[in-house]
């Protein structure tokens, strides 16, 4: 993705989000590690330049003028100022407000409790779960055909500056669709995923869920939801596989979190 796509939107919330294309961040997360790791050699350069002439007089091959000291001098200033800081080429994204849940389809409704199924889209709707299962609600681009048929847009799920790919979790398809979406899902198995975020790959429990909230819901209303969720019109939408740490991602993806300041940084 070329960088003036992450255009800013404005705010409805507090939420915010850096993009990131599937390859420019790992690159990015390499050139800091590597600037860090040379810092030193230029606080030392400078340092070096900075020592008046009359200090360094045993050392006579090392006396240059001092517009061309000045020079070099600037040069270091530069090449080290490249690295001061790696976000430069990204741009927070603020996403905007919850999205309107698709409304069940009325053939569904024929053997299904109504009232059940609106409790159950009122708890979809209010957990905003669409602003992550539908294409493009990531970065404030909701794809209206695809409300909770997952995306394509993926979330970062280790840090990304931690190793040189992070790992990437693209949300799921939620409708009913037998092949890519939970067609063919026990209840039994959406309300795991809902308690749990295990979504029966064998992976464990899948961290950019927001399952530690839902894992104390009622059994009433965890079954509304599943309900809910056999009642909305299926979407075929295959979504990506889950992209394991270590691996380049193919596709884009965002990363959020909370990040604290190293020790160096901290303010007593």
């Amino acid at each position: 993705m070329s960088h003036d796509l992450n255009r800013r939107l404005e705010p409805t919330h507090a939420g915010m989000l850096i993009i990131a294309d599937g390859g420019h961040l790992e690159r990015l997360a390499g050139r800091l590690r590597r600037g860090l790791g040379s810092s030193r050699w230029c606080v030392a350069l400078l340092a070096a330049f900075a020592i008046p002439a009359s200090t360094r007089r045993p050392y006579r091959l090392l006396k240059i003028r001092a517009g061309l000291r000045i020079s070099v001098a600037s040069g270091l200033l530069s090449g080290c100022g490249s690295i001061a800081y790696p976000l430069e080429h990204y741009e927070a994204v603020y996403t905007k407000a919850a999205l309107e849940t698709p409304a069940p389809d009325p053939a569904a409704l024929t053997h299904l409790d109504a009232a059940r199924v609106n409790r159950g889209r009122y708890l979809v709707e209010i957990a905003g779960c669409a602003a992550c299962h539908t294409d493009g609600a990531l970065i404030g681009e909701p794809s209206a055909a695809r409300l909770l048929a997952g995306s394509h847009l993926g979330i970062a799920y280790t840090n990304p500056f931690g190793g040189a790919f992070p790992g990437v979790a693209y949300p799921s398809n939620l409708t009913p669709d037998p092949r890519t979406g939970l067609g063919n899902w026990s209840d039994a198995q959406i309300a795991a995923a809902i308690r749990s975020g295990d979504v029966g790959s064998g992976r464990g429990h899948l961290i950019v869920m927001a399952w530690p909230l839902y894992q104390h819901m009622s059994d009433d209303d965890v079954n509304a939801v599943v309900m809910y969720l056999r009642s909305i019109p299926a979407i075929e939408h295959q979504v990506p596989a889950r992209v394991a740490p270590g691996t380049r991602a193919t596709t884009r993806y965002v990363y959020f979190g909370v990040f604290r300041s190293g020790p160096a940084l901290s303010i007593h």
